[in-house]
């Protein structure tokens, strides 16, 4: 199996970002704001004040002219997104790839006539754009073959078709990577709020001034409404989140080198990809990934994740991979493992790993 993972964000960049966070909080902030909860309730604005003050945060942060903060997570902010842009029947450019389940939901509600494109192939991205009304793109790999770079695609689409709108699915990218969407020249990035440590829900909508005004003139009721305790939460947890991504990815890079060292006898060879996150796709030797995931809560390894990434996930994830990223070849699943090793080091890994795995095979003798 050969994949091509994103180019990683350095522990010194991670600084940078926290940085560069808290100078855009600085900005919009007085200093004893950041010890209050927030405001709830529609104010004049239509929303709460620091719902407001947290977006203007976000979009000085990655540098676009608005964001909206929206309930449902990546999922409703990707739909908030689309219908910004889309009405029923509309035709939109996607990538000749397994989509995201709720991702694929999302389109067969709202009735979009998805388009099948190669994104490796610029010349049928030049023409799929002059056939649709938008292209969509999800910034990690969908499948293990995905190789293509998302500024060169963004930069294909717009040089044939200046005014087609590009929409990035970030889940998973943001702080993993230098660069967003918004930040190679898309027109909208989301992205869930509660895969960075943030509160259960929270989607993040960045793009021009135009998509977020209707995001937030359609979701004007209190009730659908991101309150002022839940952003300050939200924004709180953002500070946290670069770093401890940093020492995450870190222990990606250490924990897949050990692995191919022979750390596991039973582990074949280990890879890194962005499947969704930055993890290790271990193959085994034997097909017994269900049984090795099924073992490894006994010796203190996470067998689900929660948000894959949320504030719950501290222990090191195991588990299975993802029905997308196993669909272009799916006689492999029984043999994958996906291991994030979250707050843990790598050595803690190979430990629940190999105790996991000699009692699935103690079991099987």
């Amino acid at each position: 199996m050969k994949v091509f993972p994103l180019e990683p964000v350095s522990f010194e960049e991670a600084k940078q970002f926290q940085f560069k966070l808290v100078d855009a909080i600085s900005n919009e902030f007085r200093g004893t704001e950041m010890f209050q909860l927030g405001d709830v309730g529609v104010t004049r604005q239509g929303m709460p004040a620091t719902t407001r003050k947290v977006e203007r945060v976000l979009a000085s942060f990655f540098g676009c002219e608005d964001c909206a903060l929206v309930r449902g997570a990546g999922t409703g902010a990707i739909r908030n997104a689309l219908a910004a842009y889309l009405e029923p029947g509309d035709a939109m450019a996607v990538h000749h790839a397994p989509i995201y389940t709720t991702t694929k939901e999302t389109l067969r509600m709202m009735g979009i006539d998805c388009v099948s494109v190669d994104l490796h192939d610029d010349e049928a991205v030049k023409d799929a754009v002059q056939r649709v009304k938008l292209l969509y793109v999800q910034h990690t790999r969908q499948q293990p073959s995905d190789r293509y770079s998302l500024e060169h695609v963004i930069q294909t689409a717009k040089s044939a078709r200046p005014d087609i709108p590009v929409i990035i699915d970030e889940n998973y990218a943001v702080f993993k990577t230098q660069r967003i969407g918004v930040q190679m020249g898309a027109d909208v990035s989301t992205f869930s709020a509660f895969k960075l440590l943030g509160p259960e829900g929270i989607g993040v909508v960045l793009g021009p001034q135009s998509c977020v005004a209707t995001i937030h003139q359609r979701n004007y009721s209190g009730g659908g409404q991101v309150q002022g305790h839940e952003a300050m939460e939200l924004l709180r947890a953002l500070t946290m989140a670069p770093v401890l991504i940093a020492v995450q990815i870190e222990q990606v890079q250490a924990l897949s080198d050990v692995l191919n060292d022979g750390a596991v006898p039973a582990i074949l060879q280990a890879y890194i990809a962005n499947a969704q996150s930055r993890t290790v796709i271990a193959q085994l030797n034997e097909p017994i990934a269900a049984d090795v995931v099924a073992a490894v809560n006994e010796f203190g390894g996470a067998s689900y994740p929660v948000g894959a990434e949320s504030k719950y996930e501290v222990l090191p994830m195991i588990y299975r991979v993802s029905g997308s990223f196993c669909e272009s070849d799916p006689d492999l699943k029984p043999y994958l493992l996906r291991i994030n090793p979250m707050r843990a080091s790598a050595r803690l890994v190979v430990d629940i790993l190999n105790k996991a795995i000699s009692k699935v095979m103690s079991d099987h003798a």
